[in-house]
């Protein structure tokens, strides 16, 4: 099926690594000029030119996404190099490792990583969406706010508040041809989180991806399905939801969790 993605611009935040990473390289498979963020100034750079030795379009940005000016400064980058952006990826988050004996100070700090961040880069490239006529908003969320443990409060309880905020959105684009929705995968099999479960099964004997990742469905995070999702299969996901076959979905949460939370 073809995505009618070919020739948009695309931009995800902390594309640099990880979940980031993968959506970008899907979003380039499918012709899109993909904008690959960072942090710093050469922190997307590996990504961006893995990209174009595979044939596709992409750009390496940086920007900090907790102030105004950075986000200014890594917008106006990409609309210069590639022209406006059609499709906005809130992907960058992050835990802060807390637990309820911390001081609750360090919770702003979540709220501004996993919520405002995205708020800023949504109103930084509405307007010229909404003026065109199309456009595609998505966040990253977690399954786990559904089913949160005791650590990280702070960061369920931020990511949370991601449903509501995509629903508010979608409401304020009504008839706008912009959508705004939300995707929730459960446990991802990034370098990080493979290393971990790798880590951990080793201490029982157990070795190579496949076993691993059958010992950790079994005995850490069960799902329905029995497989955890590499990158770029949350990245298809991502792909459809800002594609033209997409344009009567809006103001949803899709769980992309192999069933995790009913098991």
């Amino acid at each position: 099926m073809d995505l009618g993605l070919n020739g948009k611009v695309v931009l995800i935040s902390g594309s640099y690594r990880g979940t980031g990473a993968g959506t970008a390289k899907v979003m380039a498979q499918e012709g899109a000029i993909v904008a690959v963020h960072g942090h710093q100034e050469g922190q997307a750079a590996a990504v961006a030119e893995e990209i174009r030795v595979d044939g596709g379009q992409a750009l390496e940005v940086h920007g900090n996404l907790l102030t105004t000016d950075g986000v200014e400064s890594l917008v106006s980058a990409v609309e210069q190099e590639c022209g406006p952006v059609d499709v906005l990826v809130n992907n960058y988050g992050a835990p802060a490792k807390t637990n309820w004996a911390d001081p609750a100070e360090l919770w702003h700090e979540a709220w501004e990583t996993n919520v405002v961040s995205g708020v800023r880069l949504t109103q930084r490239v509405l307007p010229s969406m909404k003026a065109r006529g199309w456009g595609r908003i998505i966040f990253l969320g977690t399954v786990g706010t559904e089913r949160p443990g005791k650590e990280n409060p702070d960061y369920y309880s931020s990511k949370a508040a991601l449903p509501v905020t995509v629903r508010s959105l979608a409401k304020d684009l009504r008839g706008t041809g912009v959508t705004a929705n939300l995707v929730s995968p459960g446990i991802i099999a990034t370098d990080e989180v493979r290393e971990m479960l790798e880590r951990r099964a080793s201490r029982q004997n157990i070795e190579g991806w496949e076993e691993v990742q059958r010992w950790a469905i079994e005995n850490m995070t069960p799902n329905l399905t029995g497989r955890i999702p590499e990158p770029h299969d949350i990245g298809r996901y991502v792909a459809f939801l800002a594609s033209e076959a997409a344009w009567h979905i809006t103001g949803a949460d899709f769980k992309a969790d192999g069933g995790s939370i009913d098991t």
